[in-house]
């Protein structure tokens, strides 16, 4: 059946725009006005191509991002709410979500697949009145796939490739570009899952200033690559439990706000005593934590989907803004 996967069975690989700008060029758009909380993309612009199409007629669409700031050139997936492309919303910025995948996250970021319903499920969400409707980005995690427990943890760690700055810098960078987003850091979100759940949960910790709220499902608390061996300083500088008691101790520090969801069936069993005593411990002052125990939840996306429609897509939403003029 792999023959109705390509042309002319199937729009697989057909060029996509987002917003009826024109796959490679500027385009035409409306001046927002000069007080608007929105940005217009600010291009380049780059090309998608289709991934997939929902049933709604929305795309998945995927570009080659070569990160100007990380020097990491890796995929992004890409997919906008029908009502990004709704006339009565020509003029506002939309929401961003950043969403990880869990184990290495190469060559693909699991988020992208149809399998999952992520799309459809913000959907659902935003006509229930639970969610905002976010735009997803969803880039690869990893620059190699799975290799004798060799990963990046999200970070910058000394003469690798620089995984945190792709994800917290140029992954955001391609998003303002190409789509009409919200200038402030009350319109930009990570959610993830595993290693996904951990590099959100870090992102937010480290970047108050840019990003206010994460889904953290399963995660890992820690940093724990084995590549981070010598390297013990900038270990610290991307810990949660570290950044997060600075963050407390700072006068005047943002708020952000951590969704935390654990199967009580994890397969590892410290995942979540680990997250209960992270919230008992930092979540005071300006760091705002919810946490769902979902009955017999496992260690996968597939229990966590279903779940964030029960708590936290609403406890981020609350606090996030979009579709704003």
């Amino acid at each position: 059946m792999s023959h109705f996967d390509i042309p002319p069975f199937s729009d697989k690989g057909q060029a996509v725009s987002f917003g009826g700008a024109k796959p490679g060029a500027a385009g035409e758009a409306p001046k927002p006005a000069a007080n608007s909380k929105m940005s217009m993309p600010t291009n380049p612009t780059a090309v998608f191509k289709n991934e997939s199409t929902l049933s709604d007629g929305t795309h998945v669409a995927v570009t080659t991002l070569d990160g100007k700031k990380s020097g990491f050139k890796g995929k992004v997936w890409v997919w906008a709410p029908k009502e990004y492309n709704d006339p009565k919303f020509a003029k506002s910025g939309f929401p961003v979500m950043i969403a990880l995948p869990g184990g290495s996250g190469f060559p693909v970021n699991y988020w992208m697949g149809a399998d999952l319903k992520l799309q459809a499920s913000i959907s659902k969400w935003y006509s229930e009145g639970k969610s905002k409707p976010f735009i997803l980005a969803m880039p690869v995690l990893n620059p190699e796939g799975e290799q004798s427990n060799k990963y990046w943890d999200a970070s910058d760690i000394p003469g690798q490739p620089k995984m945190g700055t792709w994800l917290t810098d140029d992954v955001p960078d391609l998003m303002r570009e190409n789509f009409r987003t919200i200038k402030s850091r009350d319109g930009w979100a990570f959610m993830g899952s595993s290693t996904g759940g951990f590099a959100s949960l870090k992102a937010v910790l480290k970047y108050p200033e840019k990003f206010k709220a994460a889904i953290c499902s399963g995660p890992d608390i820690v940093p724990d690559s084995l590549m981070w061996k010598g390297h013990e300083k900038e270990k610290a500088e991307n810990n949660p439990e570290l950044l997060a008691k600075q963050l407390i101790d700072k006068k005047g520090s943002p708020d952000v706000y951590l969704a935390f969801q654990v199967g009580d069936n994890e397969n590892n069993k410290r995942t979540l005593p680990d997250v209960q005593k992270f919230i008992a411990t930092y979540g005071k002052g300006p760091i705002h934590t919810s946490l769902r125990v979902i009955p017999g939840g496992e260690h996968n996306a597939k229990t966590y989907v279903p779940n964030m429609g029960e708590g936290p897509i609403q406890f981020i939403s609350k606090v996030l803004e979009g579709p704003v003029e």
